[in-house]
């Protein structure tokens, strides 16, 4: 008799990568495809992924093909060689029409990524969440400017704070200069000052400080362990809890704290059960200090998101100011990598992806859809930004080839020249593409996360 071993959750997790990035590189490919068309140049080859081709059909004059390296794709245009000059060629094209050829790849990702974002506000609304400070770096700016774990903070340099993100733009910009912080402390708002550094050391950030960024949630008890303090203080299965010792309990790290700081006495509690509020006292082991304090009382609770309803009319340009919120974020990570600010090891090849992937699902408290869609937003806009870079190979690369002629008066460097460009462009991809995957596997043997 056989036995069949079940395939680990986590695994099954990171394969929602696979169909993610086929969606983007269609997008993509199909951008570049309806240019073509648009501007008359001829269509030779619409490939899935990279060769060796697996299967090939010609349908309307156009080769279609399945390759066997399955991460990319690629849309081959008469004339992209510099050479053919024929009336389909793309060779033969303006400047503009050759830009725009080039560019409408990133910008089919620039388009989904807005398109997913509307479908989001528009479908699920907005969850919101709290920034807390989980942890302080002792001699850090943070720790001088006299935050401490737990504060929640609510300002930066005059500007409210809505999520990590936030903390990220904002301590860049003042980097080196005095930044106000407002933050909320036993109920209490307090400000003070903190100057992040230009060159922090590693892992700790310009203001030596660890964030937590949960979602604002409803917390229901779903069940009591027999036996357990929980089940002493009273509390049942379906309470809602409100408050835990004075702080409206509006997220794990808020219910996690409290139990951590009462450990060894005993902690208020205020619950709905039903239509009624109700007043507990729970008593909570010392251990719950150093660990888990959910299971250290005998509780599990659901932590369900609250999300903010948007406006029909608001919508749209909701949705598009956010999916701008993230690229200007991107841009702001990407010159962190240029300059030396974020660490190298947060890049990922596919491999990578698949384990963002699994981490994100597996940690998120928003419903599979909004999660892969917000994931495919985050690699969209990814994608589209590296394209435009002017590195060779890339249609940034290509796109500063057409600049170059266009500054030189129409007069196009030689396409030997070029082609030899793009083809050295392309063995350094290949070589930086295997650099990454030896990086991520490394990662995951090693058992290191990309999530704090």
């Amino acid at each position: 008799m056989r036995s069949i071993a079940t395939v680990p959750e986590g695994l099954l997790n990171a394969l929602y990568i696979v169909p993610v990035l086929a969606v983007l590189i269609l997008v993509h490919e199909f951008g570049h495809f309806f240019a073509a068309r648009a501007v008359g140049a001829k269509v030779e080859e619409f490939g899935i992924g990279i060769p060796p081709r697996l299967k090939g059909w010609v349908y309307r004059d156009v080769l279609w093909s399945i390759n066997w390296i399955p991460f990319g794709g690629f849309v081959r245009v008469l004339g992209e060689d510099g050479k053919n000059m024929d009336r389909g060629s793309m060779n033969a094209k303006s400047p503009l029409q050759r830009a725009f050829f080039l560019a409408a790849g990133s910008a089919m990702n620039l388009l989904l990524a807005a398109v997913l974002m509307i479908v989001i506000v528009g479908v699920q609304g907005i969850p919101t969440s709290s920034v807390y400070v989980e942890q302080v770096q002792p001699g850090s700016p943070a720790e001088q400017a006299g935050l401490e774990a737990g504060d929640r903070v609510l300002e930066l340099g005059g500007v409210p704070i809505v999520g990590a993100e936030d903390v990220g733009s904002r301590t860049r910009e003042f980097a080196g200069r005095p930044m106000s912080i407002v933050f909320e402390r036993d109920g209490e708002t307090t400000e003070t000052t903190v100057v992040p550094r230009q060159n922090p050391p590693e892992g700790e950030g310009p203001t030596g400080v660890l964030l937590a960024a949960p979602f604002r949630t409803t917390v229901t008890v779903t069940g009591v362990a027999p036996g357990s303090a929980v089940a002493a203080s009273g509390l049942l299965a379906g309470d809602t809890l409100v408050e835990i010792n004075g702080r409206d309990a509006t997220d794990y790290f808020v219910v996690a704290e409290e139990l951590s700081d009462s450990a060894g006495g005993t902690v208020p509690l205020t619950v709905h059960r039903g239509a009624e509020e109700r007043l507990f006292s729970l008593a909570v082991p010392a251990t719950a200090a150093t660990a888990d304090g959910f299971a250290e009382v005998g509780l599990s609770a659901e932590f369900q998101p609250v999300y903010e309803k948007v406006a029909p009319a608001q919508v749209i340009p909701r949705g598009i100011g956010m999916a701008w919120s993230q690229m200007t974020q991107m841009l702001g990570g990407l010159r962190d990598l240029v300059t030396g600010a974020a660490p190298l090891s947060q890049i990922a090849g596919p491999i990578g992806m698949g384990q963002i992937t699994s981490e994100i699902v597996e940690a998120s408290a928003l419903p599979l859809w909004v999660t892969l869609a917000q994931l495919t937003i985050l690699l969209s806009l990814n994608l589209a930004i590296l394209n435009l870079l002017p590195l060779p190979a890339l249609d940034g690369g290509r796109l500063f080839f057409v600049l170059v002629e266009v500054l030189r008066g129409g007069r196009r460097i030689p396409p030997e020249r070029e082609g030899v460009v793009h083809l050295a462009g392309m063995v350094i991809l290949i070589g930086l593409m295997f650099v990454v995957a030896f990086l991520d596997v490394g990662r995951l043997l090693g058992g290191r996360s990309f999530l704090p």
